[in-house]
């Protein structure tokens, strides 16, 4: 692989993990009002995949999709816009958090409604299929939305037609705050896709290249004909499962195991990237340097930006709806 290519993986990676970071003080203070969940820890999963799609490619995301927009090339200031809710947001500051849009780059959406947005991928895929243009759908949804019916139609109907969509599980272990082992029987996520003929494989979604090389995989089969994809890649949320931790009024909600934690914050995708491209003299420690140097400055000037946007007025709230 290139340097420059690797160079983009990481600066995306580290772009996804310090826009993250960023919010942390401003939800704690208050400042951001909308519900975050961030996506720290599982910005390999993201990059990985969307790093394997071409621009005319459709993402669709879930509540958890910072990263996702991030990955497929969504404008930061704009993210950190619409996360403050201000009229310069990419949804107008009318969504927050949860409904991110950047039709220019072909990232469709993110909701909060578990699973939803899978179907939707399934229908963009339809309509690549009719029009024969070459693309594909890819879908991002947690190992929660898996307990959803929604998902088995999908995959049914996915198969049935032979349709080029790509559907990256992210395993995080928790639904929420439950286990899931305590909801789900022990048998690997990406055999749901077993029953319906669909191809499907398990990945370390905390390995970039492992993610990269099975989304590439799973493109090139879906742009063959061969129709759905299923990716489930492994990885582990640093964060609580909305904010910076769980608390609710005051008391901490968080019930994962601390030995848990500290397991998965050894393997953080971000340090373990470093690693693979220090060990293997792709950069030194000071290239390195100056790229996080360079990114802590873009994403300090996108969060002023944020800031000093005007929120939208209340009589612009009936604008941009449909009767």
């Amino acid at each position: 692989m290139e340097k420059s290519f690797l160079e983009n993986l990481y600066r995306k990676m580290l772009t996804i993990r310090l826009a993250e970071e960023c919010l942390i003080d401003p939800i704690l203070k208050g400042e951001v009002k909308t519900p975050c969940h961030l996506y720290t820890g599982q910005e390999a999963s993201a990059v990985g995949v969307c790093a394997a799609l071409e621009s005319g490619d459709q993402v669709f995301s879930n509540h958890r999709g910072h990263g996702h927009y991030l990955a497929k090339g969504g404008d930061l200031n704009r993210m950190l816009a619409e996360i403050y809710t201000k009229e310069t947001g990419c949804s107008r500051g009318r969504g927050g958090s949860m409904h991110l849009m950047a039709r220019d780059c072909n990232f469709m959406g993110s909701a909060p409604i578990i699973s939803q947005t899978v179907a939707m991928a399934v229908g963009a895929a339809l309509a690549d299929s009719i029009k024969k243009n070459g693309q594909i759908a890819a879908t991002f949804f947690g190992d929660g939305a898996a307990g959803e019916g929604i998902i088995y139609e999908s995959l049914n109907f996915a198969a049935l037609k032979c349709l080029p969509v790509i559907f990256v599980c992210e395993n995080n272990l928790y639904s929420t705050h439950l286990h899931i082992r305590e909801c789900r029987p022990g048998i690997p996520l990406y055999k749901i896709a077993e029953p319906f003929g669909i191809a499907a494989a398990q990945v370390g979604g905390n390995d970039i290249l492992k993610v990269y090389e099975a989304a590439k995989i799973a493109a090139k089969h879906c742009r063959a004909g061969l129709g759905p994809y299923f990716i489930e890649s492994l990885t582990y949320r640093m964060r609580g499962h909305v904010g910076p931790d769980d608390n609710i009024q005051g008391q901490h909600t968080d019930i994962r195991p601390q030995a848990e934690v500290d397991e998965w914050r050894a393997k953080d995708p971000v340090m373990r990237f470093e690693k693979y491209l220090l060990e293997n003299k792709i950069f030194d420690k000071d290239e390195l340097e100056t790229v996080k140097q360079e990114i802590t400055e873009k994403v300090k000037k996108a969060q002023e930006y944020a800031i000093d946007s005007p929120r939208p007025v209340v009589s612009d709230l009936q604008k941009h709806v449909f009767e």
